[in-house]
């Protein structure tokens, strides 16, 4: 899978030829998600408006927090959007304690309109008590991104070939289901109850008397090499312990590979690391971990 570009001004870019009025920054409604599809398949040749009207109705469909835009904003001239961020917001929890945080999605501006563009983002990005977090910035707008208040939390990937790790006995990994939710709090059940809807792999390791959750998303690197992506695990220390019972568990379902975000090789996991690609930013109080893409566009438009 190719890490959606955004699409983003370069400080220089020229002015439009002719002055432009009657825009103005407003919130994405619902009505709009068609002429917002259109939009982003103009900017996104590579992606169908199918693809996006795919995966702006799983967004709408699932329950998000209340207060904040639906589905982020959009610049507006004469009733039309002429450019869009999208931000997809969810209330997740980190050790039982609830918090806000918005994926900024796809972001495009028409050529005529793009003179807006940091406002946009600035508009977009102004709440403090919020962790606003890219998670698929194309390398020539890092500068951009970090101008914008955003810093680095992930650096790379690891392509992990997990069948190859040590298994550890008394471990045993199940696809979710109501009945594999044991153990797991009323808050991960949900995730992988409704990531398992999206068409991802979601998993349940037991351990003794402990169970960890766990979810992958199966795509193929040019078309053709199958790999399951980490979208979600508490911790990746949970990840590497049992990372050789889980590549069995993978092999089986066609993936010899695994990917994973990471700052550094790992010990424990057979692969390679890059930080060529991969990097995803934060601004905001509460970072994402390593390993926590839930809810993300990874699960909503690539599932």
């Amino acid at each position: 899978m190719q890490p959606i570009k955004k699409l983003e001004v370069a400080s220089d870019a020229p002015a439009p030829t002719q002055a432009v009025t009657g825009v103005r920054i407003r919130e994405i409604g619902a009505a709009d998600l068609p002429a917002v599809a259109a939009l982003l398949t103009r900017g996104f040749a590579f992606r169908s408006e199918a693809y996006w009207l795919r995966g702006l109705a799983r967004h709408a469909a699932r329950s998000r927090p209340l207060g904040y835009p639906a589905f982020g904003y959009c610049l507006d001239h004469g009733g039309a959007p002429v450019g869009v961020i999208l931000l997809l917001f969810s209330a997740i929890e980190r050790g039982g304690v609830p918090i806000i945080r918005a994926n900024v999605s796809s972001w495009y501006v028409e050529p005529a309109f793009r003179a807006f563009s940091s406002m946009l983002v600035r508009a977009a990005t102004r709440d403090k008590t919020v962790t606003y977090f890219n998670i698929t910035p194309a390398p020539h707008t890092w500068p951009q991104v970090e101008a914008q208040g955003f810093k680095v939390y992930c650096k790379g990937q690891i392509y992990a070939a997990p069948v190859l790790s040590r298994r550890r006995a008394g471990v045993k990994i199940s696809e979710y289901s109501e009945r594999e939710a044991a153990g797991l709090s009323s808050y991960e059940a949900d995730l992988l109850r409704q990531h398992a809807g999206w068409g991802c792999l979601s998993v349940v390791a037991r351990e003794a008397d402990n169970a960890y959750p766990f979810v992958f998303q199966k795509h193929h690197v040019k078309n053709v090499l199958p790999v399951y992506r980490l979208l979600y695990c508490r911790d990746l220390d949970e990840l590497v312990r049992m990372t050789g019972n889980i590549g069995g568990f993978l092999a089986r379902r066609g993936g010899l590979l695994m990917r994973l975000d990471a700052n550094a090789p790992m010990e424990g996991l057979i692969g390679w690391y890059s930080d060529k690609r991969g990097r995803k930013y934060v601004k905001g109080p509460n970072p994402p971990g390593l390993g926590d893409l839930a809810f993300t566009e990874a699960a909503l438009f690539d599932g």
